[in-house]
């Protein structure tokens, strides 16, 4: 296994990743599973979505008949006396970032699969895509606190790695950190990039930080959900355990009080989810354990690759 980089303490350090044989087999036959349902189903909206999508600036050149008014440069143009244009190139190079959540909470899960299980699954599917487009993807895995950093590169076997990593990670942390985890990525990742950011996004706000990574980057979010988080059984006593802090509460499922109250917790939590996604101007990836990632997936793609013909 090549050198991977993590991110903790003062600084950025390196190690040997001992993965075990149960996680390679499971990788493996991930990659078999994934790709065949990657080959037909997305490749070709994620090619109009995201493919050209980077620009960096040519030149600046003299304006001619029918050039877009827009891109008149004023300062060159204030200087020369006469009316000048920037040019610019695209990148046709993509760089994938996934920022994945490993906070207590993605241990949960009802349907089959945790939510750390499903968001596997999900950056399988990106990873691939990346892979077969010959493009470069990264990992960022975090908690409260950056788990581990493996900057972005090309490759089947580079994606291979991120995958075992994002499986045998023991985190260090249990609570969840958006902010960290987005001023980190703004440290590290300079240019322009699709960030996959995979999490249930319980508590994320409109920080600073998380308005700047989705300026710079096209930032978006695959948000997990399981169906008990949405739809408590009605089963009399029950002791809910908060995952991130251990904290435990008796709880009566078939009270009417009880119920209200989840019920506005449910509301209060998604409105707040809502504002963020707006605020980032973005449209989420919604996932489910139980289900495979990549019709979703394939929908988000091909819905925006619409949007961009408009």
């Amino acid at each position: 296994m090549d050198e991977l980089w993590v991110a903790g303490g003062e600084g950025v350090i390196a190690r040997e990743a001992m993965i075990p044989k149960e996680i390679l087999k499971k990788i493996k036959r991930l990659e078999i599973k994934t790709s065949r349902l990657v080959e037909g189903a997305m490749a070709g909206g994620y090619l109009s979505t995201f493919k050209g999508r980077g620009i960096e600036f040519n030149e600046v050149r003299e304006y001619t008949e029918g050039d877009d008014v827009r891109s008149i440069d004023w300062n060159v143009t204030a200087r020369m006396g006469a009316p000048f244009v920037k040019t610019f190139m695209e990148e046709r190079d993509l760089t994938v970032v996934l920022v994945v959540d490993l906070s207590g909470s993605m241990e949960f899960g009802t349907v089959a699969q945790s939510k750390r299980e499903l968001a596997l699954d999900f950056c399988a599917a990106a990873a691939l895509l990346a892979v077969q487009n010959n493009d470069r993807v990264g990992l960022i895995a975090h908690t409260d606190r950056i788990e581990l950093f493996v900057p972005p590169r090309k490759g089947r076997r580079h994606a291979m790695r991120l995958l075992m990593e994002i499986a045998s990670l023991k985190p260090a942390g249990s609570m969840t950190g958006y902010d960290g985890a987005a001023g980190f990525l703004l440290n590290t990742v300079k240019r322009r990039a699709t960030v996959f950011w995979v999490s249930d996004f319980i508590g994320m706000g409109l920080t600073p930080s998380i308005k700047a990574a989705a300026r710079r980057h096209e930032l978006v979010p695959a948000l997990l959900q399981d169906v008990r988080e949405t739809q408590m059984p009605d089963v009399g006593l029950m002791e809910l355990v908060d995952p991130e802090t251990g904290a435990r509460v008796l709880a009566d499922t078939s009270s009417s009080a009880f119920k209200a109250a989840y019920s506005g917790y449910l509301k209060k939590r998604d409105d707040a989810r809502a504002v963020s996604f707006r605020g980032i101007r973005s449209e989420p990836v919604e996932l489910w354990t139980g289900a495979s990632p990549v019709k979703p997936l394939a929908r988000y793609f091909h819905r925006q690759a619409r949007l961009r013909r408009r």
